[in-house]
């Protein structure tokens, strides 16, 4: 092993731009706003990730390991890492990635040829990858390979181009399936039977909306693969090795059906800040770049494909320091239109201006404003108006500004800001808000009220509306000519790990909101009682139309709750809700009633021939449907809700 700080200092930095920069700490990555839960804490209790390791699936790092990965660390890596020097992310930014993606990387990725320039041993490369992300490689329940498939389930459809348009399933956001595409209805929605499913591999959460093309799914997950399933079999077409965990939807760019030459791209981020396209026939690598040169920064949302631009929503993981030391904060959001054939930059837009200098904490570390306004749910595209209109973050340091908590219309061709509506003023907060030392806490102090949920385009007897949903619990109604507000009903109590979370659905002139409402610590109003469930208003009032409270089903289970964190979908007759209880359940969407529910907490014997878990659902995952099949993600291992590693397939039998 040869230790050279400048060359690693290269080498490490390299490595941000590249796929295998490092991902996130202990804290959940706040560009999702995914915290720790203090109610949790406060009871003695591990986060679920802790728990889903020490249950054994994955071996804890000895002291031995760790003093040796931390010695090449120190010598060869730290010269970078320790200051955030070339964009190479800090220290802190680790532990959310897992040690088979970073030796990965090592061996057979990226990174090969500088570890062997530098001399790592296999062992040298195991310690680091181990010791970065705290947790040694594989354990006793070791996932298998994928199962690949034969010839004839491995050829690409030309006649089925995209079933829906990105991640809000139309360009419009709306998250809705009409009745003949998803195959499901009142009438068979009893007979869903499970068809297949996979385990994904050194995984505790599962929070990629998979993408249907060609016959195939298209799918990330948490060790930074990315899949093209078969979708009657589940066998995978290919897999493509992304440097961190891809937790953003995939998207697939669209192609005349019966087009045999169609060579289309697959477009995704993953955890570290890089954005890729990829083929869908082989999963050939055509492009990656890294649109920024933040230390922390990362890709929460899906992109969209819109003609001739990929639009890119930047967020952070900056959120979460909470070191006093740290010098906070100097991240900003920004939204980024990219050549889709390229990956150059056509235009960006940031949220805050350029951060200064504002003064200096208690613990002597610089401060820095403003910052923050991360931007982490994808966009919906106005066509009519030529407009891209996306939800904004909270600021991270003060000064807070104009932009955060807000909904934001863009000029697709330009980027240029046409309208902003704030619905909350002041609210600047970090990490280190709920942290013993509060050195870097903003005196704004939250209450950290972002958008998470996709906002949506819809029309109702002739007015556009743009309807968006709260960390707060609120959900409003704009006129989507000018942002002006025309209702708002909160429909839950909020709160820092939410409220109404990561996605919200339409359908016909109704809009739902799942509300989580989990404990986190936090003392709310006399009468602010949590409201976990499901919400059915009205597009053009905001009026109920139906209200579904969860039943507390968890029977004293660890890291389960009632309620509703993660994206949902609707068809005429059926809204799809995946639950923090770990049910999957679809509601009938004239009256809320559940016509069948389906608890995935227990373990599947998976087609890759080994066994995947199943636990509470969330992030920017939604169930889908299409042609009789109920397409799940379960899993989530984060903000105190319960693990999982499995894709699970239904069908209408």
């Amino acid at each position: 092993m040869k230790l050279n700080g400048i060359f690693a200092c290269l080498m490490l930095a390299g490595l941000a731009m590249s796929q295998t920069a490092l991902a996130a700490m202990d804290t959940p990555a706040p560009g999702e706003q995914e915290k720790s839960t203090p109610a949790v804490a406060a009871g003695g209790k591990t986060s679920a990730d802790q728990a889903y390791r020490r249950g054994g699936d994955f071996a804890e790092l000895d002291a031995a390991a760790a003093g040796k990965g931390g010695e090449v660390y120190n010598g060869l890596c730290g010269t970078c890492h320790e200051k955030g020097l070339n964009r190479a992310p800090q220290r802190a930014m680790l532990s959310l990635m897992t040690p088979e993606s970073i030796y990965r990387a090592l061996t057979t990725g990226v990174m090969k040829e500088q570890a062997e320039a530098a001399e790592l041993t296999d062992d040298d490369r195991k310690a680091v990858a181990e010791f970065l992300a705290k947790r040694k490689l594989g354990g006793k329940d070791t996932v298998a390979p994928p199962l690949m498939c034969a010839a004839d389930t491995s050829k690409f459809d030309v006649g089925e181009p995209p079933v829906f348009d990105g991640w809000g399933l139309d360009k419009r956001n709306s998250h809705f399936i009409d009745t003949k595409t998803a195959g499901i209805d009142r009438n068979n929605v009893g007979k869903l039977k499970l068809k297949w499913s996979l385990a994904f591999p050194n995984a505790v959460r599962s929070r990629s909306q998979p993408a249907l093309a060609a016959g195939a799914i298209f799918v990330g997950s948490h060790d930074g693969t990315v899949f093209a399933l078969d979708r009657a079999t589940g066998c995978s077409r290919w897999t493509f090795h992304a440097g961190a965990e891809v937790r953003t939807g995939i998207v697939v760019a669209p192609w005349t059906k019966g087009d045999a030459a169609a060579d289309p791209l697959v477009y995704f981020g993953d955890l570290i800040g890089n954005v890729y396209a990829i083929k869908a026939r082989t999963g050939e690598q055509v492009w990656r770049i890294r649109p920024g040169d933040h230390p922390n920064l990362t890709i929460t949302a899906a992109p969209v494909l819109y003609k001739d631009k990929l639009i890119v929503p930047i967020s952070s993981l900056e959120e979460a320091r909470i070191d006093p030391k740290y010098e906070c904060c100097t991240f900003r959001g920004s939204i980024v239109a990219l050549n889709p054939a390229t990956g150059a930059e056509i235009w960006r837009t940031w949220m805050v201006p350029e951060p200064q200098q504002t003064g200096v904490n208690a613990a002597g570390a610089k401060q820095f404003g403003p910052s923050g306004i991360a931007l982490w749910n994808t966009p919906a595209i106005d066509e009519k108006r030529n407009r891209i209109i996306i939800a904004t973050g909270d600021n991270y340091s003060t000064p807070a500004t104009e932009l955060s908590d807000a909904v934001v219309a863009f000029d697709l061709d330009t980027g240029k800001i046409v309208w902003h509506h704030q619905v909350l003023q002041d609210d600047a907060w970090n990490g280190a808000c709920e942290a013993a030392d509060k050195a870097n806490c903003p005196k704004e102090d939250g209450p950290d009220f972002d958008f998470g949920a996709g906002p949506i385009l819809a029309t109702q007897d002739g007015r556009d509306y743009v309807l968006a949903g709260q960390k707060s619990s609120i959900m409003y109604g704009f006129d989507a000519e000018d942002g002006k507000l025309v209702w708002k009903n909160k429909v839950g109590r909020g709160g820092v790990v939410a409220g109404i979370h990561f996605g919200i659905a339409a359908s016909g002139g109704t809009v739902f909101a799942p509300v989580s409402d989990v404990p986190d610590g936090n003392k709310y109003a006399e009468g602010d009682d949590p409201r976990p469930g499901m919400y059915a208003l009205d597009i053009k009032t905001g009026e109920y139309k139906w209200q579904a409270p969860s039943l507390d089903v968890c029977g004293g289970k660890d890291f389960c709750h009632p309620g509703y964190s993660g994206a949902i979908t609707a068809t005429p007759d059926l809204l799809l809700a995946g639950a923090n209880d770990g049910y999957i359940r679809i509601f009938d969407t004239a009256t809320g009633k559940v016509l069948w529910e389906f608890d995935t907490v227990k373990s599947f014997t998976t087609v890759n021939g080994t066994v995947a878990k199943g636990g509470s659902m969330g992030g920017g995952t939604a169930p889908i449907a299409y042609d009789g099949l109920l397409i799940v993600n379960s899993g989530y291992g984060f903000a105190g809700k319960m693990p999982g590693n499995v894709l699970l397939v239904f069908e209408a039998e």
